[in-house]
């Protein structure tokens, strides 16, 4: 083992041993507001209470949630420290508080948040950071957004750009990253029920930030970001027990003090933190004086590097690749990043730029040259600059006349070493040129002007249009049908390759759009995305109009989201949609809106109008681009119409269970609830009327069957009461430490006042078993188990009641000796209003016995399942999760 690799394993040995002392911090990430994190923080802290650990919040932000701040009782929480800014008054958090009660675990939430003015720290991560010195262990939440080297990925997601950023090494401190997640589908639901923001922010939110396009994207960053750090974790681990480790070769970016360098910076950090290898930025300074804007872009840039926990050296030397490549060597360098380095012509032709360098002499490197954001445009802008058309109109004539001249120049030069005819081939190449990049027009302008400069300057005489041989007429006659001959074929094959460019670009453009529309799950968002994808495809302004409730017809998603309609636009939009043709710009209706508009449905199914909005100085689309338009409006109103679609299936099939719910339950009513009713109301009545003619005996009887009618009674309406409770999510658990033989006694005692004649046997393990559940919900859960299967046991024949512990679940099992369960019946028989003719069923009952059984047990993580019984009968068996031991009271 050499000496590094002794090294690196004492100090992975030496942080396994200390990590609980130096890592003190639990963040819970998630991908954006709204997912849980505070709740999830929350629960893990009232559990630790539970254990008898010191817990205290220093600060949480419910953000008016109601279920949040429930969670907050029992809690200790300490004052916040009252600032004064800008003539108001706010609260913060209070650091000096928390460090002299100096809790056990505390509580801080929103770990990228910036204090006011007046505290000792900038950032709230810095206030963490003195607390986790102190020795106090924080648990934090944190949105994957706020992460410093994922800024401009962030930016380029979701078009916002985050100001309160999070240092990546900050991170580096966590003991336990955990990963709060929540479907886009439910968050954005939460969203609209005003679970997250308020319904003004909430709007403003999903029009922007909250798109399941974006979610995703930002599901995908939190979800990369843990599995770096459980990597992390895992190599380090490995390496402490001695497991054999590759060799981690470091990354290093060159950075030049340019205005790409900090982006440069975070590039070189996510491929670090991807291969859980150690990273860098380096400098050359070859001794050239470096101006102001230059040496303070360096300087920010190597800050960056240092706070995102790379290192940042400055190399000093002559030459840069020479630098470069003795650092590499020195440190263990593997990787290599350069952004597109401003390399001399001549440098590249000989093969002596940076570049070039590193490639011919790093064998062992991997280069990585990292294309910019400003290249990359500028890169565009020289693609467009070089397609057919790109110089525009008079450009093209200008740029024909140079190539003219160009070629003059070179024919100059040649003449005393090439012949007259081989002249014509330098004017023949300056045709082909202008040809490949410009109009057929342009081509035979160039043709003609080469072929007078051949003429007057080269053909004898010299200087006169006249040709004096009848060789030379053929020769230059022949040149002027080659070039006209060549440009056209030139000009043709042009117009082919940007004709299949314009259709890759189409095609890409539908293809993209629809992805994006397929994971688009409702209309919100297929607005949203097909404004987005409408405004990069053309590209335009683009907004899609739908009505509102009271039929106004008004912009539901628009890019960017600033756009504001005219109001000329949103006449001629409302005639569009109404009239299902398109109006506006470039047609002949209503053309004095600024926007072009186009319907999104047909004149059967309205689903609103596309607004595309032009500069005012565009000329009209040419075909490529308004066939593009209709197509990519017809495929965003097809998935509107399929959203449409599938709402109306929603909203159809829970009417149609509704109904089913509303026919059972008058059912019910009708029948179940009525017959105890039928028997009291007969009863009292023989009271009233034959009371002094009736014996002793008799009255007893009927007041007795008037009582028991009225029980049975109080039950069904009870069932539904409890029903309804677990329907909407009402009904509060209310734990407690409650031993399992309390809980079937106390249903076994009740179950004998009703049915005295039923045996009941038990079978419960030795010793004491607690549960932590809501004791009054658990017995009638059982209660009902019971009582169904007493009404079809036999009489001859007991009841088991059977408690077993499997695993880490308590398994209760209550049987019967009745005719059974068919199989295909046995999961349907805990759906509401479901009854067996032959079965566990009585004959009279409401069928919510059962149902309301499986809502108890599951509201306390358990299960419920009908099992065949050996010798015939059925088994119901209840599975209940047991608490941790040390969750259990002293």
């Amino acid at each position: 083992m050499t000496d590094a690799a002794r090294d690196a394993r004492a100090n992975a040995l030496l942080d396994a041993v200390n990590g609980d002392r130096q890592r003190r911090l639990k963040i819970f990430l998630g991908a954006a507001p709204g997912v849980g994190k505070t709740w999830a923080m929350l629960s893990a802290a009232r559990e630790l209470k539970k254990q008898g650990v010191d817990v205290v919040v220093g600060l949480v932000e419910t953000h008016g949630r109601v279920e949040t701040a429930a969670l907050l009782e029992g809690l200790e929480v300490l004052p916040r420290r009252r600032v004064s800014y800008r003539d108001r008054e706010f609260d913060e958090f209070d650091l000096d508080a928390a460090l002299a009660r100096k809790p056990t675990v505390l509580l801080v939430d929103e770990l990228a948040h910036t204090n006011l003015p007046g505290g000792r720290h900038e950032r709230r991560w810095q206030d963490i950071a003195e607390l986790l010195d102190a020795g106090i262990e924080v648990y934090t939440a944190l949105n994957v957004q706020h992460l410093e080297s994922l800024n401009d990925q962030v930016r380029r997601i979701t078009g916002v750009t985050v100001r309160e950023r999070v240092p990546d090494a900050f991170l580096d401190r966590a003991r336990d990253i955990v990963l709060v997640d929540l479907p886009p589908r439910e968050l954005i639901q939460r969203l609209r029920q005003g679970k997250v923001y308020v319904p003004e922010t909430a709007a403003a939110a999903l029009d922007a930030f909250f798109s399941p396009t974006n979610l995703a994207a930002l599901r995908e960053l939190s979800v990369d970001t843990v599995a770096g750090h459980v990597e992390s974790d895992l190599r380090g681990s490995m390496l402490a027990r001695g497991a054999a480790m590759p060799v981690r070769r470091r990354v290093l970016a060159a950075i030049d003090g340019h205005a790409q360098s900090e982006y440069l910076v975070r590039v070189a950090r996510r491929i670090a933190e991807r291969r859980g290898a150690p990273w860098g930025v380096a400098f050359v300074d070859t001794g050239t004086g470096l101006d102001q804007a230059r040496r303070e872009r360096l300087d920010a840039a190597m800050g960056l590097a240092r706070r995102l926990g790379g290192d940042a050296v400055v190399l000093r030397g002559p030459a840069v690749a020479d630098e470069l490549l003795a650092h590499a060597e020195r440190e263990g360098v593997g990787q290599i990043l350069l952004a597109r380095t401003r390399e001399r012509l001549f440098a590249r032709v000989f093969g002596r730029s940076l570049t070039q360098q590193l490639l011919r002499r790093g064998a062992h490197l991997e280069l990585t040259i990292v294309a910019t954001p400003a290249e990359r445009a500028a890169s565009r802008r020289r693609l467009r600059l070089a397609s057919p058309g790109g110089f525009g109109r008079r450009g093209e004539y200008a740029y024909a006349t140079l190539a003219t001249l160009a070629a003059l120049g070179l024919a100059f030069l040649g003449q005393h070493y090439l012949s007259v005819a081989n002249l014509s081939l330098v004017f023949l190449t300056a045709v082909l040129v202008v040809a490949v990049r410009t109009r057929m027009a342009v081509a035979v302008y160039t043709a003609i002007l080469c072929f007078v400069a051949y003429n007057f300057f080269f053909a004898p005489p010299l200087y006169s249009l006249a040709i004096a041989s009848p060789d030379d007429v053929l020769a230059v006659g022949l040149f002027l049908l080659a070039a006209l001959v060549c440009s056209r074929l030139a000009t043709r094959l042009a117009q082919q390759v940007e004709s299949l460019r314009a259709a890759h670009v189409q095609a890409r453009a539908l293809l993209l759009l629809g992805q994006r529309l397929a994971v688009s799950t409702d209309a919100a968002g297929i607005r949203a995305v097909g404004a987005v994808a409408l405004a990069r495809a053309l590209p335009c302004e683009a907004a899609l109009l739908a009505r509102d409730a009271t039929g106004v017809l008004q912009s539901a998603a628009a890019a960017p989201h600033d756009l504001h309609l005219q109001p000329q636009d949103l006449a001629a939009a409302d005639w569009c949609e109404r009239h299902a043709t398109p109006a506006g710009r470039y047609t002949d209706t209503l053309n004095a809106a600024p926007c072009w508009l186009l319907p999104l449905g047909g004149e059967e199914q309205k689903l609103g109008v596309a607004a595309l909005r032009f500069p005012p100085d565009a000329g009209e689309p040419d075909p490529d681009r308004r066939s593009l338009a209709l197509a990519m409006v017809q495929d965003i109103g097809q998935a509107l119409a399929r959203a449409r679609l599938a709402e109306e299936l929603e909203g159809a099939r829970v009417q149609g269970e509704t109904e089913r719910l509303r026919s059972a339950l008058l059912s019910s009513v009708s029948h179940d609830l009525r017959s105890p009713l039928a028997s009291m109301i007969g009863a009292a009545g023989t009271l009233v009327s034959y009371e002094d003619k009736l014996p002793p005996a008799e009255r007893r009887e009927l007041l007795e069957a008037i009582l028991g009618e009225g029980q049975r009674l109080d039950r069904y309406i009870q069932n539904l009461l409890d029903m309804t409770r677990l329907g909407h999510g009402t009904l509060k658990l209310n734990r407690d430490w409650v031993d399992v033989a309390e809980i079937v006694a106390a249903a076994t005692t009740r179950l004998r006042k009703l049915f005295p004649e039923v045996r009941v046997n038990t079978a419960l393990p030795p010793g004491t078993v607690l549960l932590y559940v809501h004791p009054a919900l658990i017995e009638q859960a059982l209660f009902n188990i019971l009582e169904n299967a007493a009404r079809y046991s036999p009489p001859e024949q007991p009841v088991t009641v059977t408690a077993r512990i499997d695993g880490e679940r308590l398994l209760l099992d209550v049987g019967d000796r009745g005719p059974g369960i068919p199989e295909e019946e046995r999961a349907r028989i805990f759906d509401m209003f479901y009854s067996v003719a032959r079965g566990d069923r009585a004959a009279q009952g409401t069928g919510l016995g059962l149902a309301i059984c499986r809502g108890m047990i599951g509201a306390h993580g358990g299960s419920v399942e009908a099992l065949p019984r050996a010798g015939g009968g059925t088994t119901i068996r209840i599975s209940l999760p047991l608490p941790e031991t040390s969750a259990s009271p002293a």
